[in-house]
C-alpha cells in the first residue's frame, strides 16, 4: 500500500510539471564573464584589440596598403539556443576612424575615409569558435575607400560574399585573418584585391566580457 502511495504522488507530481525540466540547466552559446546568459536584444560591441591595427592590405603577404589602428563594431542578438549550437547577431555598425588610419600605396596621401556599406549583416558564432558574416539576400560584404591623391580624393568599391573569423574565449575576442575582397569599382591606383584583417577585443555585453560556449 505505501509502495502504491509513492507511485501515485511521484505520478501526479510529474504529471503538474513540479520537477525540474531539462533545459534549466543548459547553458547558451553566449554567456557573460559573470555567467549570465546573453539575451535576445542584447547589443554586443567591441573595438580593436590593444595594440593591434587593422589592414587592408593588397595581397596576404605583403604590407602594402592600408592600415587603422582605430575600428569598432556592434551587433544585436538575434537568437542564443543552447550549447553546443550557433548564436546568431544582427551586424548593425562597423566603423573606422580615420585619424587612425595610414596608407603606403604609392600615389596615395592619405586616408579620408571607410565606409561599411549594405548593414546589416547577419552574422554567427557557433560553439567550435567559428564566425560568419553574411550579407543580406541579393547583396554583398561591401566598404567603400576613399583615398586622397596628388589629383583629388578617390573612391574604391571593395565586395566579399562573406567573411570567416574566429571567436576565443583566451581574451574575448574575434579575429579575422586575409579575408579576401575583391575591387568592384575605383581608379587604377585602387589594388585589385584588399585583404582585411583585424583583431576586436574584448566583446562585451553592457561593459562584461562574452564567453562562447
Amino acid at each position: 500500500m505505501r509502495t502504491r502511495t509513492l507511485l501515485t504522488l511521484t505520478a501526479a507530481i510529474a504529471a503538474l510539471g513540479l520537477t525540474a525540466p531539462a533545459s534549466a540547466a543548459d547553458t547558451p552559446v553566449l554567456t557573460t564573464a559573470d555567467g549570465a546568459a546573453v539575451a535576445v536584444g542584447d547589443v554586443l560591441d567591441a573595438s580593436l584589440a590593444s595594440g593591434t591595427a587593422a589592414t587592408f592590405y593588397s595581397s596576404a603577404t605583403g604590407t602594402s596598403g592600408i592600415s587603422c589602428t582605430k575600428s569598432a563594431f556592434a551587433a544585436t542578438v538575434t537568437d542564443n539556443p543552447a550549447a553546443p549550437g550557433t548564436a546568431t547577431e544582427s551586424l548593425t555598425s562597423h566603423s573606422f576612424d580615420t585619424s587612425g588610419c595610414t596608407a603606403n600605396v604609392v600615389g596615395v596621401l592619405g586616408v579620408s575615409g571607410i565606409t561599411v556599406d549594405n548593414l546589416p549583416y547577419t552574422t554567427s558564432v557557433s560553439s567550435d569558435g567559428t564566425v560568419s558574416v553574411t550579407p543580406g539576400a541579393g547583396s554583398a560584404i561591401q566598404s567603400t575607400v576613399r583615398l586622397r591623391t596628388l589629383l583629388g580624393t578617390i573612391n574604391c568599391v571593395y565586395r566579399a560574399p562573406s567573411l570567416t573569423g574566429t571567436a576565443s574565449n583566451a581574451d574575448n575576442s574575434i579575429s579575422f585573418t586575409n579575408q579576401q575582397f575583391t575591387k568592384a569599382s575605383g581608379s587604377s591606383l585602387c589594388f585589385a584585391n584588399a585583404f582585411f584583417t583585424a583583431k576586436y577585443s574584448p566583446v562585451t555585453k553592457g561593459g562584461v566580457a562574452v564567453n562562447v560556449n
